[in-house]
């Protein structure tokens, strides 16, 4: 009966002010960062996506300046590579979609005779609106493309303009990469230093094997689906395997998008035993990259636990949409290894992982 009544005391407890207050501070500052997030969103992204890069390309500038080459060439020559290698791949992209554009009106107007019979049973089950019983007379407005279109060449505009930073923000973070890392030990105090060496050394290993290995992953996914598109005789096989290739490693939704490029392109072209074949073929590329791929390239750096992940993307979609789901997993790694490092923050760190 005593231990009964101890447990239930110490359940009773209440929180002292202090411990309601610190509490309060958390809760507001995690509102102050998702706010900043939300706002400066377009700045943040590019900044994220510049280290991927400038991680990606880290090891050929290594390479460069053990052969003596000066660092701010060899980091020159990285981006230039990086630029001629985007150039060809939109190139050859532009080239493959303009074929498929020739082709492009019949699947358009199977599409749209589809939905139009769509909408044919979902207007039968329309309600009437009394207005129109009592005669009354509705006007829509037409629909303003010109500022629809103005309004999207704007938000282009910014895009373009915050991406056109991107080379030269890689280009410094390569050529400045040790002032950098110095510098940004420097910032904490003696004590701290050592520990802030060492978890930058852990997030840059995390971030470079995070982008090399969903550059391998993609290019076997895409390698096999061309293969398997080309002996289901699927059009553009070899444009479209790597698309679906690549669209599977989109977290949770890549399923999805892996499977709508073959079968759109080959809509007049596949019967049924085909399509079951492309969609259980685009499953199984999916689970194996999920399963056995993913933990053997990255399970060792991420150790994110998967309810940790869906949160993650969910969180990072929201605030940022599409690019918040490439950029969820290695943000949520890098917090994980910064609250690991941290003696206040670790039941955050183990929280979030395996």
């Amino acid at each position: 009966m005593s231990e009964h009544n101890s447990i239930q005391a110490e359940v009773a407890i209440p929180s002292s002010p202090g411990e309601a207050r610190y509490w309060a501070l958390n809760v507001i500052g995690v509102a102050l960062i998702l706010g900043i997030c939300y706002y400066a969103e377009l700045v943040l992204v590019v900044i994220l996506v510049s280290i991927l890069l400038a991680f990606v390309l880290a090891p050929v500038v290594d390479l460069l300046t053990r052969m003596r080459c000066p660092r701010a060439l060899a980091s020159g020559i990285a981006v230039l590579m990086l630029l001629a290698f985007l150039v060809g791949i939109v190139n050859f992209s532009y080239n493959q979609a303009a074929s498929l554009a020739d082709d492009l009106p019949k699947y358009t107007s199977k599409i749209q005779e589809d939905f139009l019979q769509f909408r044919k049973k979902a207007e039968s089950f329309q309600v009437l609106n009394p207005q129109h019983e009592k005669g009354v007379l509705s006007v829509r407005t037409a629909t303003d493309w010109g500022s629809l279109l103005t309004q999207g060449f704007g938000s282009m505009g910014h895009a373009l303009l915050a991406g056109s930073f991107v080379p030269f923000l890689v280009y410094f973070m390569l050529s400045w990469h040790h002032h950098v890392r110095s510098s940004t030990v420097m910032l904490f105090r003696m004590e701290h230093r050592h520990t802030a060496y060492v978890a930058l050394g852990l997030i840059s290993a995390m971030i470079r094997s995070f982008m090399v290995g969903n550059l391998l992953i993609g290019l076997f996914l895409g390698a096999v689906s061309t293969f398997i598109f080309w002996l289901l005789h699927v059009p553009f096989f070899y444009f479209v395997g790597f698309i679906s290739g690549f669209l599977s490693l989109v977290p949770y939704l890549g399923v999805v998008l892996a499977i709508a490029p073959p079968l759109f392109v080959g809509m007049e072209h596949l019967g049924s035993q085909d399509i079951f074949a492309i969609t259980v073929a685009v499953i199984a590329l999916h689970l194996l990259a999920l399963n056995v791929l993913y933990p053997k390239f990255l399970g060792n750096r991420m150790q994110l636990n998967p309810l940790a992940v869906t949160m993650a993307l969910l969180l990072w979609a929201w605030l940022w949409g599409a690019m918040g789901l490439v950029l969820a997993v290695p943000i949520t790694a890098a917090m994980k290894i910064v609250f690991d490092h941290i003696e206040s923050l670790k039941p955050y760190g183990d929280w979030l992982g395996e």
